[in-house]
């Protein structure tokens, strides 16, 4: 079972692990593509698992040969998703006890998202969240997306707090395995969106939760 011993900086994946979102992606794929007469393939998810935001924009341009270009692409994404953060996205369950318990114990907060960075500040100033974090980076800011470590590295560079005292909160394989190869501790979020995968999350991390109050208070 994970616990805050010996963490210093707890970073956050965003979609899924944060806030409970991912039923909103895939509602927007599927209006998305609808607006060019496209169904939303199955295997869409797994393929774009871990991409940026920008990466995403690609790989859908080559996949479905869309004719906008990618700043359309995202832009469009981006005010399909805003009023839904805005309105209809919460917190997982005990997520504001455990920010506030994190900073009561003077251990710093970051997010680590694939996400772009509107939509990013836009669900964490809803949530009321936004003030908690001292790092907020997205996947368009480094190298390379996850698995690759590059983001969990560059928010743990700006904390200042070295990644064997980072403790990674991830809902998908992708996100699990790019908090490992940085070389962090990894606690998978359970999600009702990757609940097929629950069993591969908990070999991976070696843990789970599905409330964050578990952390505070264990059983």
């Amino acid at each position: 079972m994970t616990d805050l011993k010996n963490i210093r900086a707890c970073i956050f994946d965003l979609d899924g692990s944060l806030v409970d979102s991912m039923w909103m992606w895939h509602a927007i794929d599927e209006e998305y593509l609808g607006k060019f007469h496209l169904e939303c393939p199955d295997d869409l998810q797994e393929k774009i698992e871990g991409m940026s935001f920008t990466e995403t924009a690609h790989y859908f341009k080559s996949r479905f040969s869309l004719p906008d270009p990618i700043e359309t692409i995202k832009r469009d994404w981006e005010e399909m998703s805003v009023d839904k953060y805005r309105y209809e996205v919460s917190l997982k369950p005990g997520a504001m006890e455990f920010l506030k318990e994190c900073r009561k114990r003077g251990i710093r907060m970051g997010i680590a998202t694939s996400n772009g960075r509107l939509m990013v500040d836009e669900v964490l100033k809803a949530t009321g969240t936004y003030d908690f974090f001292s790092s907020v980076v997205t996947a368009c800011e480094v190298n390379a997306g996850k698995p690759k470590p590059d983001i969990y590295l560059k928010v743990a560079s700006e904390l200042g707090v070295r990644p064997e005292f980072c403790l990674v909160f991830e809902d998908i394989p992708a996100g699990i395995k790019a908090g490992i190869n940085a070389g962090m501790q990894v606690c998978a979020v359970e999600d009702d969106f990757s609940d097929a995968i629950k069993e591969e999350k908990i070999r991976l991390a070696g843990s789970m939760i599905s409330d964050y109050r578990e952390l505070i208070f264990p059983v």
